[in-house]
């Protein structure tokens, strides 16, 4: 496994930079990928080895402009990873950030935090 994955943003696909040295992960941007599934793919399988051997704390920044449905499962896909690096005695969070006024990214972050056992911190900025 690399000691980070970083994916440059698109007009349709986010920016991505996880780093496992300081075991903070941000994806953030625009989310809606022709194909999502292939788009997310090596992303969740590099969390996934993440997974097998996390740092004490570890925590998901995702701020996403807009996402559409097949993104969303990603997301969800990506959070339950964090959810389950919590269960085994790590600290692991998440931070929603969303937009002053974007309801709709809010009540998403809102959401999540009710589907999750990780700590979702809702933030507007």
């Amino acid at each position: 496994m690399s000691n980070s994955l970083k994916i440059e943003g698109t007009e349709e696909t986010p920016n991505v930079t996880f780093e496992k040295e300081t075991s903070t992960f941000e994806i953030s941007g625009r989310s809606y990928p022709e194909d999502a599934h292939s788009f997310y793919e090596p992303i969740i399988k590099w969390l996934m080895d993440y997974s097998e051997s996390p740092s004490a704390q570890t925590h998901l920044v995702v701020d996403l402009e807009y996402f559409n449905s097949g993104s969303v499962k990603k997301v969800f896909n990506m959070l339950y990873i964090i959810e389950d690096i919590m269960e085994t005695g790590k600290d692991a969070k998440v931070v929603w950030r969303h937009k002053k006024g974007d309801e709709l990214m809010q009540q998403k972050g809102l959401e999540f935090q009710k589907f999750l056992q990780v700590p979702v911190d809702v933030v507007e900025y």
